[in-house]
């Protein structure tokens, strides 16, 4: 079994791998969603085709070589399909026909061996899939953008550039067209499109977020495969992209796993925002009760004006009206150091040991001062924070009319 062949043969496993959770992903996020029905049936044929290809250059078994061209000839179909999803509408006749007689035809053509006749076979089912790509590409390009909604024409274009991306990839995997080509690199531009896919499906901070961790890990994965291509004894080009190859791939996947999971575990275990949505509390102090159950909040401790004075209330109030949140990392917060009001802030916050204050009322004085250790000082926590203090002054704005009603 030579370099080549076990390259090609991780690199199809890690895309079987990293479509497989992609589907999962998909089908948490929105199961019953027809979109996504359509998307999970694409991504199954394309998967379906590495493991058999890969699974068929492991064993060296031309039986199973021959029939992963049924689900090569069967990708323009799930395209075509998505592509009728994204546009919710039907496709014209013609062209449902053309992808379904060509993918039979080249299917069984492969399944019955017609694939030894490599160079035109070859040339035949390249040409059926880009032909394909673009009867979509067309279909997508001429829709009628006033139907659909913004966000629909935003992923439709996103769609589009990661098809655009994925073609130089998927024109690598004919070896009879390019028997040079170290590694087959059609699986890597899957896992870069269901990538994008998912990032795209985020808000818009945590697309930016995963835009940059994507690249990040490319970045990174491509450097570690250069580096490790060299403790191999004989180092030549076409090693040095196999190893890239593997390294890019099997990060990509890793990322896709970890990121799954990580979402999944933390849908498990409702945020601070979602148990105060949950909660029943009507009043700030319900609700201040249910706050502190979190882990979050666990360390926040309840300061009123009578327990504050030996940190003169008539002073904080002053300051404090100005201010929702106060971090400690933030003093003087645009005020200068030498402020009494701000040195009894620092002061109270050095010794109860806080990281925040959290201003539920300045007149009279009423914090929360609540310790954030320093893995979890994130943006995420700071918004939580902010929107957990806003809900709690509008639950005590909203009580006497709650009483009076």
């Amino acid at each position: 079994m030579t370099s080549a062949v076990i390259a090609n043969a991780i690199v199809n496993l890690c895309g079987v791998i990293g479509l497989g959770v992609a589907m999962l992903a998909l089908c948490r996020r929105d199961a019953q969603s027809p979109l996504t029905r359509r998307l999970v049936i694409a991504l199954g044929i394309v998967a379906l085709l590495f493991l058999v290809r890969s699974t068929a250059w492991l064993t060296a078994n031309s039986v199973l070589d021959d029939l992963s061209v049924i689900p090569a000839a069967a990708i323009p179909f799930g395209a075509l399909i998505v592509t009728e999803g994204l546009l919710r509408r039907h496709a014209p006749r013609a062209i449902k026909l053309a992808v379904i007689a060509g993918g039979v035809v080249l299917g069984i053509g492969g399944a019955l061996g017609l694939e030894r006749f490599e160079t035109p076979y070859a040339i035949a089912l390249m040409l059926f899939q880009l032909g394909g790509f673009a009867a979509c590409a067309v279909l997508l390009a001429t829709r009628n953008r006033k139907s659909l909604m913004a966000s629909e024409n935003r992923s439709i274009g996103r769609m589009t550039i990661g098809a655009i991306v994925v073609l130089p990839f998927i024109v690598t995997d004919f070896g009879a067209l390019m028997p040079s080509m170290p590694v087959k690199l059609g699986a890597l531009g899957a896992l870069l499109v269901v990538t994008a896919i998912l990032i795209a499906g985020s808000s818009g901070e945590a697309r930016w977020h995963g835009v940059q961790l994507t690249a990040l890990r490319l970045v990174s994965s491509a450097c570690l495969g250069l580096a490790a291509a060299f403790v191999a004894g004989d180092v030549d080009a076409a090693q040095l992209v196999r190893f890239s190859a593997i390294a890019v791939s099997g990060v990509l996947t890793i990322g896709l796993m970890t990121d799954t999971l990580r979402s999944y575990l933390e849908s498990r275990v409702p945020g601070v925002l979602g148990s105060v949505a949950s909660s029943s509390a009507t009043s700030r102090d319900q609700l201040i009760a249910e706050v502190l159950r979190h882990p979050l909040f666990e360390s926040a401790r309840r300061y009123r004006e009578d327990d504050l004075a030996a940190y003169d209330p008539v002073l904080l109030r002053i300051r404090l009206a100005d201010h929702r949140v106060l971090r400690r990392v933030d003093a003087p917060w645009g005020h200068p150091p030498v402020d009494p009001a701000v040195e009894r802030l620092v002061s109270l916050m050095a010794a109860v040991s806080a990281t925040h204050l959290v201003v539920l009322s300045s007149d009279p004085v009423d914090i929360l001062a609540l310790v954030v250790p320093v893995t979890s000082a994130d943006p995420a926590t700071e918004t939580a924070i902010a929107l957990v203090q806003r809900i709690l002054i509008m639950a005590e704005a909203s009580a006497p009319a709650h009483t009076a009603a």
